[in-house]
């Protein structure tokens, strides 16, 4: 279905100064028109929209029957034919010729120049002459690299475009005659070629394959050619039965068919590959990929067949990468990166528009209403030429490389409108005598011709659409110039005016909330889309005028999806996001005045405004604005409400306001913890204390912690990318610390928080920065070892809460706020913190530890050595502010070494320090097969101490005592 609009992408036209009247005419660049005409090529160049004045002109051979131009290279290529003969022929450093007279020199191509002729060269045009071994029958110009192919009865001839280093300042132009594609049980009439995809079009068939690279089927490239493969004789053999049964009676036609990807093998046309470049050289392609066959039936409708029915119009059009434009203002051939390739062809009321790069799929069915003439596809546009009229319809070209560009497309963040949208025809203007059609950058080119009165010529037989082998073409003359005929150039107007008069355009859909706003609206956004892809057609100062029309048409398309009811209403928020508006312009462009009934609010508008208001925006709608919104969640979606109430977007709300809604969903039925948890944060931002303490007393705290886990920005916010504890928080900090805990641990087990976030939660909460570790933290590490979360890391934690202790015990540093457990708590409930040596016990009561703080801190410290996870030997290097002189500091150095079994040096410093606690140590640790240390470590050293006398010699007598009993029990 094609939808048909009025619309004015044609603006002002001209006339070509030609002198005769053009018989083939192609556009050369951004600035030439190539005009053929006789035995002579006019240039003109073409600036602005009203000024077209001759350049130059040159001589051909003969009358030319193809003619096509390289951007790549720079040249004109074109077949001519004289004395019924044909000649491939290229023109180079065209740019050159001053004057018709100006000298011109004539080479054969591959022939290699001699130095002293590079002046001559580089100051005058070069006639690149190309013998083949068959006619030429068409040519194409691959716009990436330049390269020409040339279709002939039998087979394609590839020449490669290369350059012939002259010297160090001067290189020439130059073809190799690279390859040769042979394609049996096809006439090529037209062909297409592109960074090595193929297409040949014949009367009523299509083959499109890839001239792979890749060596792995190497075998499939010979020097000599190919005979032709089974399919192939399989073809000729049904060919022979239909000549059999050929007659004056019958008309037996092929079955129409389209054959995708490999299958298209089984068309029966057999293409191989014969390699002819010179010896050396790199073989460029290696293997062939078929991607398309599809074949048509002639019209047989009538008792005659018409001699018009068959295709044309081949077109490859390839889409680059955005960005490929250079510096200067001219196309590299090295740095275009082709995005997708489309194919397009036609028959007289229909076109086929084809996408064949990742795959081959049928994009776009254009049906015409008059009988087509010729059609060019741009990255924009297809126009289209019947016998009066120029059509311009619309393509989806653009759509489809965005696909393939951005990965993000089709997602919340991004959209495009979809490829399966319906085309439209834009404009159908009236020209009388329409002949044929080009275009190059922003113009189209037509020839038109006042038809002399019809005379009856008779029909070829129709028996010539049975068998390709009858599908030869064979270029008509042009008849002689007559009068009545003019060649126009007609400029289509700027992406950004087209687009102003679609969206003008589109306003009168607007208040019947129908799809076609949606369809004229996404057009749009197509046409500034594929402007802004094809780099190369674009002015400075163009892209900046495309980018804003583009924001501009994701604005329109969002107001679309978010007002009009359809299944696709959730595109509102990728094309608001792609549009720049904020969230607060968003709301401006909502119409909320309701003359009668209550205010209806539509999927893609609330979708919007909740998946915003759950992101992290850096955005505070007003008090007048954040009214709105809950007054349209409360219409829309009442269970959203508390949620969009916790948004950090929704500062400005009125709590009065937001507290009245929250108690009609209660009075509604509609109760919940997260609906209290709601009502409580907004008596805290009322300074209601009373109502908060209510609120928070309606619910045990196991349910508390639930509500924070649906709702984690009750707590926890992010402005500017920056972990921010609400005021919320703050209360529960300083009334309710256990339940902020173990509400942040709930959340970290429910991955609502990261471990990095939750530790800088606490850090901003507490006003803490750098290195200094609030206690509430501390509470948290001890509250993730007590839960034994799965995602966190056991030694990381242990490292953090002993490098803590170590700090508050060696800096005598006291903890800023209550501990929310003691040691006592966590060795009972955690299976990390171990039961504390009994000689340590012994150790510490030799020493008066009055600070309670301090002797929590150690404790935690020592049980968490003695637990079975911790690595010892990973927080001895850190040990070092905790110094040896203190009990505690012994203790914990003691323990370390004593879980490292270090016992010798364990011993020494006990029996240094602290005597009476060596034998209760022994006890304990000098087991099994460390028992031998009582006898050649304790006893010795005791004894030799009791012998050396001192202050400490009754502790030492006293200890060998306890030696003694001790090994005397153990012995009975």
């Amino acid at each position: 279905m094609v939808q048909l609009y009025n619309l004015h992408p044609f603006g002002s036209q001209q006339v070509v100064p030609c002198k005769l009247e053009p018989e083939r005419f192609c556009g050369g660049g951004r600035d030439t028109l190539f005009v053929a005409a006789g035995c002579k090529v006019e240039a003109f160049t073409v600036v602005g929209q009203e000024l077209c004045q001759p350049r130059c002109v040159f001589s051909t051979l003969g009358r030319v029957l193809r003619l096509a131009y390289s951007e790549a290279g720079d040249y004109l290529v074109a077949i001519e034919e004289k004395n019924k003969a044909t000649f491939l022929r290229a023109y180079v450093n065209w740019r050159s010729k001053r004057t018709e007279n100006s000298r011109v020199c004539i080479r054969m191509v591959g022939h290699d120049v001699e130095a002293p002729f590079s002046e001559t060269f580089r100051d005058q045009m070069s006639i690149v002459e190309m013998p083949l071994s068959e006619a030429p029958l068409c040519i194409s110009c691959c716009p990436v690299k330049g390269d020409l192919l040339v279709g002939c009865t039998n087979n394609l001839v590839l020449f490669s475009l290369k350059y012939q280093i002259i010297n160090e300042e001067f290189s020439i132009l130059d073809f190799e005659r690279s390859l040769v594609i042979h394609i049996d049980n096809i006439t090529p009439a037209e062909i297409s070629f592109c960074v090595g995809y193929v297409a040949v079009m014949s009367e009523l068939e299509v083959l499109i394959v890839k001239l792979e690279s890749d060596p792995k089927n190497r075998e499939s490239v010979n020097h000599h050619p190919h005979k032709t493969t089974n399919p192939t004789k399989q073809a000729e053999g049904i060919s022979n039965e239909t000549s059999q049964l050929e007659s004056d009676d019958f008309v037996i036609c092929q079955k129409p068919m389209e054959l995708l990807g490999e299958k298209s093998k089984q068309s029966g046309i057999s293409v191989t590959l014969e390699s002819t470049g010179l010896a050396g050289e790199k073989i460029k392609y290696f293997h062939v990929r078929h991607l398309l066959y599809r074949r048509f039936a002639p019209d047989i409708s009538s008792c005659l067949l018409s001699d018009d029915v068959r295709l044309h119009s081949l077109q490859l059009l390839p889409i680059y990468q955005t960005g490929s434009l250079t510096s200067d203002r001219k196309n590299s051939s090295q740095e275009k990166v082709l995005l997708s390739l489309f194919c397009f062809f036609s028959l007289p009321h229909v076109g086929y528009l084809y996408m064949i790069v990742k795959s081959v799929e049928l994009l776009s069915v254009y049906q015409y209403p008059e009988k087509s003439q010729q059609a060019v596809l741009t990255p924009q546009f297809l126009h289209v030429i019947t016998s009066n009229n120029l059509q311009c319809y619309t393509v989806r070209c653009s759509a489809a490389a965005a696909r393939e560009e951005d990965p993000y497309v089709d997602t919340t963040l991004k959209a495009c409108p979809p490829i399966s949208m319906d085309v439209c025809a834009l404009r159908i203007q009236l020209f009388i005598g329409l002949k044929a059609i080009c275009h190059f950058k922003n113009h189209v080119v037509l020839l038109t011709k006042a038809d002399p009165e019809t005379v009856p010529e008779r029909r070829e037989s129709p028996k010539r659409f049975l068998s390709r082998k009858g599908t030869s073409v064979n270029p008509k003359t042009p008849p002689v110039a007559e009068a009545g005929w003019n060649l126009y150039i007609v400029n289509t107007i700027s992406p950004v005016q087209l687009y102003k008069e679609m969206v003008d355009y589109s306003n009168a859909y607007k208040t019947a909330k129908t799809q076609s706003c949606i369809h004229l609206l996404s057009e749009a956004h197509l046409l500034v889309r594929a402007a802004l892809m094809d780099a190369s057609q674009l002015e400075p100062g163009e892209k900046a005028e495309l980018l804003e029309a583009f924001k501009e048409s994701c604005g329109h398309l969002g107001d679309c999806y978010s007002r009009l009811e359809t299944q696709h209403s959730h595109l509102a928020l990728p094309y608001y996001k792609m549009s720049g508006l904020s969230m607060a312009e968003v709301l401006n462009r909502v119409d909320w005045a309701v003359e009668d009934g209550p205010q209806k609010y539509e999927r893609g508008l609330i979708f919007y405004i909740n998946h915003s208001l759950y992101e992290n925006l850096d955005e505070e709608l007003s008090e007048e604005l954040s009214a709105k919104v809950v007054q349209m969640f409360y219409a829309a979606e009442p269970k959203q409400l508390p949620h969009i109430l916790c948004s950090p977007s929704m500062k400005n709300i009125d709590p009065l306001t937001a507290i009245k809604y929250l108690r009609k969903l209660d009075t509604s039925g509609f109760s919940s913890v997260l609906v209290t948890l709601a009502k409580a944060a907004m008596a805290l931002k009322m300074g209601d204390l009373d109502m908060h303490r209510n609120e928070m007393k309606s619910h045990s705290e196991m349910k508390l912690v639930c509500g924070f886990i649906l709702e984690p920005r009750l707590l926890i916010q992010q402005r500017k990318g920056q972990i921010v504890p609400t005021e919320f928080a703050v209360h529960l900090k300083e009334t309710q610390p256990g339940l902020l805990v173990a509400s942040v641990l709930a959340l970290q087990k429910n991955n609502k928080i990261g471990i990095e976030e939750a530790d800088s939660f606490f850090k901003v909460l507490c006003g803490k920065d750098g290195d200094t570790i609030p206690q509430l933290l501390v509470d948290f590490w001890e509250a993730q070892l007590v839960a034994c979360l799965p995602d966190v890391v056991l030694q990381e934690l242990f490292f953090k809460l002993t490098s803590q202790y170590i700090w508050r015990l060696s800096k005598r540093q006291p903890p800023d706020t209550t501990p929310l457990r003691t040691s006592e708590d966590l060795i009972n409930t955690c299976s990390h913190y171990g039961l504390i040596n009994p000689w340590v016990n012994v150790l510490i009561s030799s020493e008066s530890l009055v600070d309670k703080n301090y002797m929590e801190d150690l404790s935690k410290l020592q049980s968490l050595i003695c637990g079975p996870s911790f690595d010892i030997a990973s927080i001895v290097p850190f040990l070092e502010p905790l110094s040896e002189d203190t009990v505690a500091g012994l203790s914990v150095h003691v323990l370390c070494h004593t879980r490292l079994k270090e016992y010798d040096q364990c011993i020494d410093r006990l029996l240094e320090r602290c005597p009476e606690a060596v034998i209760p140590y022994a006890n304990h640790e000098l087991k099994e097969e460390n028992r031998t240390l009582w006898w050649k470590k304790l006893l010795p050293e005791l004894c030799q101490r009791i012998k050396c006398g001192g202050e400490k010699y009754q502790l030492y007598l006293s200890s060998l005592k306890a030696m003694c009993f001790s090994i005397g029990r153990v012995s009975n």
